[in-house]
């Protein structure tokens, strides 16, 4: 009777957002709260708890999940070590296990850790020993270190982006773990480093160009020794070390086909890698579009904002821009401001309310600015993910109908990759001139498809996907696009526990 041990601790950081994540911007959950929850959503634990609850004879062991509430700034370090010294803890009370599930983001960074991910693996093994056979899920925006590989057995990566996978990843590293565990196969992993930050559209994994690297990657893990394979690009905004975008394959103790196969998905991605930017319109482009738009709704990313890639989320830069291009239409605008969501519960539903929004957490990108309004709606900020039906938490929040703008301001940055909160807080986007989507990709039904333009926006912000405006100091250098004419050496690095 296999007995299997279930961890999770997941967040995914910018470096360049100046507010730091706290113990707060984590839900916790420990022993068999993990499970209850998992059961009901569509995340990487709640796939592998399903095939683990298909398998007789499995007995699992849930020891601690930390679960970040968005990405956000760097962790600070009084923050890791409360959910660390949880985490390990609750693995050192677990009795002997034959396996562990550890659900990992990979773009984790604290203040003084660069890997934290890889660290809290090391300590892992430190207590449950170095036979016990550990696979991490990751995604494909995790920057995959050395530390993490040497540390575990075999890593399962995201093969889609916008991700959809969440559920069918976790899927894939416990049918894996289960294999491994009952001594049916032995990883070998190959990683090859490609020095390139990529975004933009060509990411799309059903129809950019990044789909020859990812179903080079899926097809290896569907044929005979192939165990796992992905094309990770990172998360840009991680400046760490390590930061770079990596290929990997994991194969049934074959080093050859690894790194045959790490190599060609790394040439694959390479091949393609110069396309893989985002053309950016300019803020007075963008509101001058967003006017001159006669039907039909413009969709205004402010990719720059990203609260899902670790921005703060109180921008106001294309409100301003509207604003001050005499946008008359009516517009749909999330922005972060706790101060703004206080003033909107003292005044109450219905009442004026007075107040600044923005540069609440990132004040030297984003000068606040003043609105006048109603408060039209106030909640808990409690709702489900479209995606994943995942519980997201975005503080005390207010909708203020200040003229022709609708704001949803939140007292915390929560995730804006589907339309989640709009539609909880009774905003149905089409039925706005223009709405601000502070995601770099959604599913394409959710705007892309219905929208009458869609704009990426050159705006401000610790997330912008003008990276060569962030000022990188620590990744490794020369790397596309912040070098000229940057080479690619492959070279494939193999990793392997118990030979």
């Amino acid at each position: 009777m296999p007995r299997i041990l279930i961890a999770e601790c997941k967040q995914e950081v910018s470096t360049f957002n100046p507010f730091l994540s706290g113990y707060d911007d984590f839900t916790l959950r420990h022993g068999q709260s993990i499970l209850d929850y998992h059961r009901q959503v569509r995340s990487e634990v709640g796939g592998a708890l399903s095939v683990f609850d298909a398998t007789p004879g499995v007995e699992l062991v849930p020891t601690s999940s930390a679960h970040f509430i968005t990405s956000g700034g760097t962790l600070a370090d009084a923050a890791f070590e409360r959910i660390a010294g949880e985490l390990l803890s609750s693995i050192k009370a677990a009795p002997p296990v034959d396996g562990i599930y550890f659900s990992l983001h990979g773009a984790m960074a604290t203040q003084s850790l660069d890997d934290p991910e890889g660290w809290l693996l090391q300590q892992t093994r430190k207590i449950v020993g170095e036979h016990v056979p550990i696979v991490i899920s990751l995604d494909l925006h995790g920057i995959l270190t050395d530390l993490m590989l040497e540390q575990s057995d075999a890593a399962v990566a995201f093969h889609t982006y916008p991700h959809v996978d969440f559920f069918s990843t976790g899927e894939r590293s416990a049918r894996l773990l289960l294999r491994i565990v009952a001594g049916e196969v032995k990883p070998v992993t190959a990683k090859v480093r490609v020095p390139a930050l990529v975004r933009g559209d060509e990411l799309i994994t059903a129809s950019g160009s990044i789909r020859h690297a990812v179903n080079a990657a899926m097809q290896v893990e569907q044929s005979a020794g192939g165990l796992s394979a992905a094309m990770m690009w990172g998360n840009p905004f991680t400046d760490v070390p390590a930061l770079a975008s990596n290929s990997f394959v994991v194969t049934d103790n074959d080093p050859a086909l690894a790194e045959r196969e790490a190599l060609r998905i790394a040439a694959l991605f390479w091949e393609h890698h110069e396309k893989m930017q985002v053309p950016l319109t300019s803020l007075a482009d963008a509101a001058r579009q967003a006017i001159e738009n006669a039907s039909g709704t413009v969709v205004l990313v402010d990719a720059a904002d990203a609260t899902s890639s670790g921005a703060s989320g109180d921008s106001n830069a294309i409100l301003r821009a509207l604003l001050d291009a005499g946008y008359a239409g009516t517009a749909l605008v999330p922005i972060v401001d706790p101060a703004a969501v206080e003033a909107a519960f003292s005044a109450g539903v219905g009442h004026a309310v007075k107040t600044t929004v923005g540069g609440a957490l990132d004040p030297a990108r984003f000068t606040p600015l003043q609105v006048e309004g109603r408060v039209r709606m106030l909640s808990d900020g409690w709702f489900h993910s479209e995606t994943t039906r995942e519980l997201w938490q975005a503080g005390p929040t207010a909708v203020i109908q200040a003229g022709n703008i609708t704001l949803i301001v939140t007292s915390r940055a929560v995730s804006l990759y589907d339309r989640a909160l709009f539609l909880a807080h009774g905003c149905d986007p089409q039925h706005f001139g223009a709405v601000v989507v502070k995601s770099p990709q959604c599913e394409r039904h959710m705007f892309k498809d219905w929208a009458a333009r869609y704009i990426d926006v050159d705006a401000p912000g610790s997330t912008s996907a003008n990276l060569r405006s962030l000022g990188h100091t620590r990744c490794a250098r020369p790397i596309f696009p912040l070098d000229p004419e940057v080479r690619f050496q492959p070279q494939a690095k193999l990793f392997q526990r118990h030979p």
